[in-house]
């Protein structure tokens, strides 16, 4: 009786390594197969683009002037204080986003302010 437990066994163990390799192919191939189909819809691509064009929308001057609280009337000194100080307090609080959606917003009023005044803007 021993002989043949040791016969099972050794059928046992060669069933689940085989079982294991089919399986692991199975996986190998469904996984080539779903990025294969992601190409062919073109889900990848989309993805992409709308990575590309969320980050080439410039901001407006309206989204501007609500970020740094000013109108359309403010001088440029009064833009400039708006920004050092919501800078300098996003730059303590530690929130690099909000600090770079107020320089964004400096950068665009520049380009607005730059183009009513005679010299560049300070």
């Amino acid at each position: 009786m021993v002989v043949k437990e040791e016969e099972a066994a050794k059928i046992l163990a060669n069933l689940i390594v085989m079982g294991s390799g089919i399986l692991a192919r199975a996986f190998v191939q469904a996984y080539r197969q779903a990025l294969t189909n992601a190409s062919k819809s073109g889900v990848a691509q989309e993805t992409i683009q709308n990575t590309v064009r969320r980050a080439s929308m410039a901001m407006t001057e309206a989204e501007a002037r609500q970020i740094l609280g000013v109108s359309e009337g403010s001088p440029w000194e009064e833009v400039l204080q708006k920004y050092d100080t919501l800078f300098q307090r996003n730059a303590q609080s530690g929130s690099f986003y909000l600090q770079s959606k107020v320089h964004r917003a400096k950068e665009c009023l520049e380009a607005v302010y730059g183009g009513k005044q005679q010299g560049p803007p300070s």
